[in-house]
C-alpha cells in the first residue's frame, strides 16, 4: 500500500499571511489564551484581597503563592527541598502510569479484537470499573504498607480503566468500510489489524493516554494526602495543619502546571506517532 494515499493525507501547516487588524487580533487563540488567563488571576487576586482576614478560611493571594513557593525552594520540608518534593510525586506518577498503560492498552486492543478474551475479561472489568481509586487507599495501605507501593499501586488502579476503555472503544469503532478497502486490495486479517485497525484507534488511544495521565496526578495527590512524608500531597497536608491557605494553594498550583507539562507531553508524542490525525478547523 502506498503511503501517500488519501487515508493517510496530512496537511501541511501554511503561514498566515494576512495583514493584522483588530478583529484578526481579537479572535487570535493565543490572545484570547491571555485574557482568559488574566481574567483568572485578576479574579483571584480581588476575591483574596477582599474576604474577611481569617487565616483559617482566607484564600492566599497570587503573589503570596508565588512566596510561599519561593520559601519551598529555599527551605527544607521534611528533608526535602521543592525540587526533591515534585520529583517524588513525579516519579510516582511515570511509574504508576506507565505500567498501567503497558498492561491496560493491550488488554483492551485484545478484548476489542478477540470475543473470547473479551468473554473472560469484560465482566471482570465491569465488576471493577465503578470503583473510585480513592476506595482503594486503605486497602493499599493494608497490603503494601505507607511505603512507595501502596501510592504506586493506587496511581496504577486511577490509570487502567480509562487506557483499558478508550483502547477497547478506538478497535470497536473502526468504520467497517476501511476493512473493506483492505479487503479489496487483497488484504488478510493481519494487514486489517496492522493497516487498519491501529492506525485507525491510535488517536483514541492517546486520548485514554491523556485522561489516565490526569488521573494519575489526582491519585498521587489522594496517595500522598494520606500515607506520605514526601511530594506535592504532603505540602498541601503540611499547608493544612499549619494553617497556611498558601502553601496549600502552592502545592495545587505546582500539581497544575505539572499536569498540563506532563499532558504536552503525551500531546507531543501523539503527534510524532500519529501524523495522520487530522485536525478540525476552527478547534
Amino acid at each position: 500500500m502506498s503511503s501517500s494515499s488519501i487515508a493517510n493525507e496530512t496537511t501541511c501547516a501554511f503561514t498566515d499571511s494576512r495583514p493584522w487588524t483588530i478583529r484578526r487580533v481579537l479572535t487570535n487563540q493565543y490572545f484570547l489564551y491571555t485574557v482568559s488567563l488574566c481574567f483568572f488571576f485578576f479574579g483571584w487576586d480581588y476575591l483574596a484581597s477582599h474576604q474577611a482576614q481569617d487565616a483559617t478560611t482566607s484564600i492566599a493571594r497570587p503573589y503570596e503563592v508565588l512566596l510561599a513557593i519561593q520559601d519551598l525552594w529555599d527551605n527544607e520540608l521534611a528533608d526535602y527541598k521543592l525540587l526533591g518534593h515534585v520529583w517524588m510525586s513525579t516519579q510516582r506518577v511515570v511509574i504508576g502510569f506507565v505500567i498501567a498503560a503497558v498492561l491496560a492498552v493491550p488488554i483492551g486492543l485484545f478484548m476489542a479484537l478477540n470475543r473470547y478474551v473479551n468473554a473472560i475479561v469484560k465482566p471482570l472489568f465491569d465488576l471493577l470499573k465503578p470503583m473510585p481509586p480513592i476506595s482503594w487507599v486503605s486497602i493499599a495501605i493494608l497490603w503494601f504498607g505507607i511505603e512507595e507501593t501502596s501510592k504506586v499501586f493506587i496511581i496504577i488502579i486511577g490509570t487502567f480503566v480509562p487506557c483499558l476503555l478508550n483502547a477497547y472503544n478506538g478497535v470497536r469503532l473502526v468504520e467497517p468500510e476501511l476493512y473493506d478497502v483492505i479487503r479489496v486490495l487483497g488484504g488478510n486479517r493481519r494487514d486489517e489489524i496492522l493497516h487498519v485497525c491501529f492506525p485507525a484507534s491510535f488517536p483514541s488511544i492517546f486520548a485514554g493516554l491523556q485522561i489516565s495521565l490526569n488521573s494519575a496526578w489526582t491519585c498521587v495527590l489522594a496517595a500522598e494526602l494520606v500515607c506520605s512524608r514526601s511530594g506535592l500531597g504532603y505540602i498541601i497536608v503540611q499547608g493544612m495543619n499549619l494553617a497556611d491557605p498558601a502553601m496549600v494553594m502552592s502545592g495545587m498550583a505546582i500539581i497544575a502546571v505539572l499536569a498540563c507539562g506532563t499532558s504536552l507531553l503525551v500531546t507531543a508524542l501523539e503527534r510524532v506517532l500519529c501524523p495522520w490525525k487530522r485536525k478540525i478547523a476552527g478547534l
